[in-house]
């Protein structure tokens, strides 16, 4: 027996809701072309979304230009993904769009606590066409915090910001405050003075399925103390963020902004608290709105009030991503799994993992890593961990952290890619 699907949440405006797809199916070629056979004036949202066709990154890749709903000049920013699965897509955002994003992420970090009185320390970059850092800029304007633009890397250069400015929010890589730690210990900053009391983490996941810390927030908060870590997820395609409150119970969902579905493998709606796909639609964009577009990605969703006392949505880590499943010796990965594994060892300095095709057709896993210290019987020991916690053990290959790095960071990239799929 599968649940209906959800039909009205708290904080929802469904008329809004109404008002996007009718809106999208208006202006935008690509929707007056996909919604060409429904009746979408006799429809009601959200009871209705089912009868909707899905819009995939394909579609998005594909024909581009034809979901734009404004013309060329309303344009006010152009930005595109980040290309983890293939070739960056562009999107379009219009001074509207941008009003909505300053709103998206004030509203974030509000729900991190975060006061106009903070001053954010921004290490995730303002350029590449990258609509993160941007997001972050003007949210933090919108709240009227003070911003320092630091951009990514150079822990010299963060640590020194730090020192000068005293800021008490960072926005970051989860494993760059590591780094950031490590640093510190080997040149003697003492990090219980730092000024900073909260890191909004980006990129990589810091909670478990369960939500509780995973081994990568335990050993930032082993070497942090005092810096409250909090969990976010986004897509440029949403141009919207999912985040955490103080209570870490899920990130929520800001429901003026986005309406969600999580789905099966047969597109039937999945029980709370169960695996299943984010589908979403887009609320209140004007320059490229989305219809039931497939994420990809599968995460549990929660509905009921949250700690902190709010009643909106909230989504715990990304376990996996349809498109990057991995058939390992008769058993079902997802590149977070191994990840977790890795993040689990301090004598790891840096990985990444890598998937081909063999010769058979079947899937083949490589791990990449560079040791601190210690040789066989450590890689051995590796292998046991994976063992244990996934059943099987991939092939570890030992490079040094140089070549990772470079392959971690290739030229064109805005953040590290910590697997690498081949097939």
């Amino acid at each position: 027996m599968h649940p209906k699907p959800r039909l009205s949440a708290k904080n929802i405006c469904v008329n809004s809701l109404q008002q996007s797809i009718l809106y999208a199916a208006s202006a935008s070629p690509f929707y007056r072309q996909h919604f060409r056979d429904l009746s979408l004036e006799t429809m009601q949202f959200p009871a209705d979304l089912p009868r909707l066709p899905f819009t995939t990154k394909t579609d998005l890749s594909g024909e581009n230009r034809r979901f734009l709903c404004v013309e060329n000049r309303q344009v006010a920013d152009w930005v595109s993904t980040s290309g983890t699965l293939g070739d960056p897509v562009w999107y379009a955002l219009s001074e509207k769009d941008l009003d909505r994003l300053a709103q998206n992420e004030a509203g974030s970090f509000q729900l991190a606590g975060i006061q106009p009185e903070d001053t954010i320390l921004i290490t995730t970059t303002l350029d590449r066409r990258f609509m993160a850092g941007l997001a972050y800029f003007l949210g933090a304007r919108r709240l009227g915090a003070a911003v320092i633009r630091s951009g990514p890397g150079i822990p010299e250069l963060q640590w020194d910001s730090i020192r000068q400015m005293e800021p008490t929010v960072i926005i970051a890589v989860p494993s760059f405050l590591l780094k950031m730690a490590e640093f510190a210990e080997k040149n003697g900053i003492d990090i219980r003075k730092a000024s900073l009391r909260k890191a909004i983490c980006i990129g990589e996941p810091i909670r478990n399925i369960d939500l509780s810390p995973n081994e990568l927030a335990l050993r930032i908060a082993e070497k942090w103390p005092g810096l409250h870590l909090y969990s976010t997820y986004a897509s440029t395609e949403m141009s919207t963020a999912f985040t955490e409150c103080e209570a870490g119970l899920g990130a929520h969902q800001q429901d003026t902004l986005l309406y969600s579905e999580f789905l099966d493998e047969h597109d039937r709606p999945v029980a709370e608290g169960e695996p299943g796909e984010l589908v979403f639609t887009s609320i209140g964009v004007e320059a490229m709105p989305l219809v039931r577009f497939r994420t990809g990605d599968l995460v549990r969703h929660y509905t009921g009030l949250c700690a902190c006392g709010r009643s909106s949505l909230r989504i715990g880590p990304v376990e996996g991503r349809k498109q990057q499943m991995i058939k390992y010796r008769g058993t079902t990965l997802y590149p977070p799994a191994l990840i977790g594994v890795l993040n689990e060892s301090e004598n790891i300095e840096t990985f990444q993992v890598h998937v081909s095709s063999s010769a058979a057709g079947t899937d083949e896993l490589h791990i990449w890593v560079a040791l601190r210290s210690g040789g066989e019987e450590e890689l051995n020991e590796l292998r046991n961990r994976f063992r244990a916690r996934i059943r099987v053990a991939p092939q570890i290959i030992e490079k040094t952290a140089e070549e990772i790095e470079k392959s971690r960071w290739p030229a064109k990239s805005r953040k590290p890619l910590l697997f690498i799929d081949h097939r």
